[in-house]
């Protein structure tokens, strides 16, 4: 057993307690740097890059990592060194080594693996309500253009009845492997494009590529309460996915047109009402309107203006079912701008009345009139 070996830990320029993920960055680091293929005929970098692949296989794995951390290296891991110990069918090597391959001679990732299924694109509609539909919902109908499979090929991208034959330059892997340096590598075959198979003949619908746009009809049920900037979710109305991944999803967002009348604050429906004077000092009934209809509302006597009277219920429902606001009236007291000589007097006998003098500071009429401001 060799006595004269590094820890594994001190080889990759790790501490003890160092992740997953970074025992995997510091790996791929050296290992790019002390690669064979970028030191050539340096054996110093060639047992550095040995080196570095013994601990990584050893660390990587939990339960060799669990018996290194308790004995080191009497644990006796033979076949550690060089590539003896690697697992390729485990994927953080397949990842890394992946990786690797790519920053010596590009490519992507994404072709490595064949015929991978890959979800459809999810899909945004901009949807635009009036102040009342969204109050009390609605049901919209809605048209997206979206790709959906093929129903000619029914998704395969080969004509009717048309053959379609595995890749015989790949063998139907749809990868083609190749030795480089230390590492048996793969690339992803140029003849099928890493399906796999070959399509004699392309579906003339799709012309082979498996999917068609259409728009599409779709009843949307908009619930009471919506306000503007909320989204509804349909699951799997998105864009069809690809080799039989699942579809992606429909987000509808919502826009709310303002209303000539009525403002809302959350569930609350705002509405402003004029007062004169008279109605404001001796009290009134007004029929104010709502979303509902007509409602009957009764001023007391000596109101001022920006009191706020509460209409209860006649507001927005709340969108997820729980309760319904209310009607919020808000008085505002209107201040005639031009007097009559006997609308004035009568002002003036009022003041007097009162104890105060027409020609007093700021003016009676002024003061009648911040009275209600």
């Amino acid at each position: 057993m060799a006595t004269n070996q590094r820890d594994y830990y001190e080889v990759l320029g790790v501490g003890r307690n160092a992740t997953e993920e970074e025992l995997k960055k510091a790996y791929r680091k050296l290992a790019l740097q002390y690669h064979p293929d970028r030191n050539p005929e340096n054996k110093q970098a060639e047992e550095r890059f040995k080196e570095i692949n013994a601990a990584y296989a050893v660390l990587s794995d939990p339960q060799k990592r669990q018996r290194y951390d308790r004995f080191g290296h009497a644990a006796g891991f033979e076949g550690t060194e060089g590539f003896g110990g690697f697992d390729f069918s485990r994927g953080d090597f397949g990842d890394i080594f992946g990786d690797i391959f790519e920053d010596f001679f590009g490519g992507g990732r994404s072709t490595r693996t064949r015929r991978r299924a890959e979800r459809g694109n999810d899909l945004r509609y901009n949807l635009t309500l009036s102040f009342e539909e969204a109050a009390f919902g609605k049901e919209a109908k809605i048209k997206i253009p979206r790709w959906e499979p093929c129903t000619a090929c029914h998704g395969t991208g080969a004509k009717s009845g048309s053959q379609i034959r595995s890749c015989p330059t790949c063998g139907g892997s749809g990868q083609i492997r190749f030795q480089q340096g230390f590492f048996t590598v793969a690339r992803t075959c140029h003849h099928c494009h890493g399906e796999g198979r070959i399509i004699q003949e392309r579906c003339p619908r799709c012309e082979g590529q498996k999917k068609i746009q259409r728009e599409r009809t779709l009843n949307v049920k908009i619930p009471a309460g919506i306000d503007s900037g909320s989204s509804l979710r349909l699951s799997g109305e998105g864009e069809a996915g690809l080799n039989g991944g699942p579809a992606g999803d429909l987000y509808v967002v919502v826009t709310v047109q303002d209303h000539p009348t009525f403002k809302r604050e959350g569930d609350h429906i705002l509405y402003e009402v004029p007062l004169t004077i008279v109605q404001a000092i001796l009290g009134a009934k007004l029929e104010v309107p709502t979303l509902k209809g007509k409602a009957a509302l009764k001023i007391p006597p000596g109101t001022q203006s920006g009191n706020v009277f509460k209409l209860k219920g006649l507001g927005v429902p709340h969108v997820n079912g729980y309760g319904t606001g209310d009607q919020l009236v808000k008085v505002k007291v209107q201040i005639p701008t031009q007097l009559t000589s006997k609308q004035r007097q009568l002002i003036e006998e009022f003041g007097r009345q009162n104890g105060e003098k027409a020609g007093s500071e700021a003016g009676l009429f002024e003061k009648v009139k911040n009275i209600f401001e």
